[in-house]
Parts: C-alpha cells; sequence; structure tokens
C-alpha cells in the first residue's frame, strides 16, 4: 500500500481522534455513539422529528425508535405530540439533559482551550469556518456513500 502523504496522515488522526473522543463520551454515558450525535443534533438544530432524525443519522426508522427510546429512558430527551396533528412527534431535549454530556466533555473543553492559546483572536473566524466547510464535505460525502443527492 502506498504511503499516504502527511496531510492525509494528519486529517486521518484528526478524525480517528474525534471518533474515539465520541465512543469515549457515549461509554461515559452508556449510551451508544450514534445516541450522542442524535443528542448534539437536538441540541444545535432543536427539536426534531423521529424521521428528520433518521434522516440525518442515515438509520432505518426501527433503528431511530430504539435511539429515541434509550435517550428518553436515560433521561435527554422526550417524545412531543403535535398540537393539530397528534400523529406528528417531535423529539426534543429536556431541560438540562445534556449536562451529563458537557461533564464528560470537560476535560476536551480543557485541552481545547490550551490549544486556543496558539491562535490569535483574529484567526479564529477562519478555524471556525474551515471547522464549518470540513463538517459540510463530510455530509456530502456521507449522502454520496449512501446514494443520496449530494
Amino acid at each position: 500500500m502506498p504511503h499516504k502523504q502527511p496531510e492525509d496522515a494528519i486529517f486521518r488522526e484528526f478524525l480517528v481522534a474525534v471518533l474515539l473522543h465520541n465512543e469515549a463520551v457515549a461509554d461515559r454515558l452508556g449510551l451508544q455513539p450514534v445516541d450522542v450525535a442524535a443528542a448534539i443534533l437536538l441540541e444545535t438544530r432543536g427539536p426534531m422529528t423521529a424521521g428528520a432524525l433518521s434522516e440525518e443519522l442515515g438509520l432505518p426508522s426501527a433503528s431511530t425508535t430504539r435511539l429515541i427510546d434509550r435517550l428518553e429512558k436515560a433521561g435527554y430527551v422526550r417524545r412531543v405530540r403535535g398540537e393539530r396533528d397528534r400523529r406528528m412527534v417531535t423529539v426534543q431535549l429536556v431541560e438540562g439533559g445534556l449536562d451529563d454530556y458537557e461533564a464528560a466533555c470537560e476535560s476536551s473543553r480543557r485541552h481545547l482551550a490550551t490549544l486556543g492559546a496558539h491562535y490569535t483572536p483574529e484567526q479564529a473566524p477562519l478555524l471556525l469556518d474551515m471547522l464549518a466547510r470540513v463538517g459540510e464535505a463530510h455530509r456530502a460525502a456521507t449522502r454520496e456513500l449512501r446514494g443520496k443527492p449530494a
């Protein structure tokens, strides 16, 4: 197998670190890594239907139902029925639902704060823009892998 370019190796090491951190956080919380991803999506995007969550996570509806059951049982989320259409159910975080997650991520925040000291305040927007673009590139690649329109 050909040797990877240094940039490739650095990026792959970054991905492994993020994946393993998510796994460690999930272990600490007694959840699956995909459960943590779902909770983060609900935190950043707000309440979502089970269908939207299923689509975003690339899970079949039965797997998404089990995921929501686990998060609900652990006290992270609740199901809310629509006022007009009782069949419409959204999933939302409960108040303080991510407190355990925040506590589990304390060490990563501490390490990232140390890392942040290496950059100037003027560099922060560029770094955040890069992270947003890396995230979108990975979402597009994921859609392609799943045979969905990019």
